[in-house]
């Protein structure tokens, strides 16, 4: 999500950022639930369900639960940790005031949501 980034954007982004460390099992996110933050994966990986089904996994530099944030929607998946992870936490709040404040930096986002979003409705034969 923040790829395009540059190291000015990064280094604010890391102030409103809390570090925590979650262990396995723990659930990140349930679908259905009204979003306050996101999650920004570390290290170790986490399940994503949709209707109680797996849908994909999830790990290192991942980023889970931002489109339901930005949409101001439900979660549309749950999320659980196959492993311990350390996560990074964006809260909406932080996240809204980074936006206003952090020139360029929406639009940067806005490139990389609207790239992830298209790469997400390509049908499945088109991405093997």
């Amino acid at each position: 999500m923040f790829a395009n980034c540059t190291k000015k954007q990064l280094d604010q982004v890391a102030r409103i950022v809390t570090e925590l460390q979650i262990t396995k099992g723990t659930t990140l996110m349930v679908e259905g639930e009204m979003v306050h933050e996101f999650v920004i994966i570390e290290s170790g990986t986490a399940s994503v369900r949709r209707g109680g089904r797996k849908i994909a996994t999830v790990g290192k530099g991942d980023v889970v639960g931002e489109l339901a944030l930005i949409l101001r929607r439900p979660r549309t998946a749950t999320v659980v940790a196959e492993s311990d992870l350390n996560i990074l936490v964006v809260d909406e709040r932080s996240f809204n005031s980074l936006l206003d404040d952090v020139p360029g930096l929406a639009r940067q986002l806005l490139h990389t949501v609207a790239e992830r979003m298209a790469d997400n409705a390509k049908p499945a034969s088109l991405l093997h």
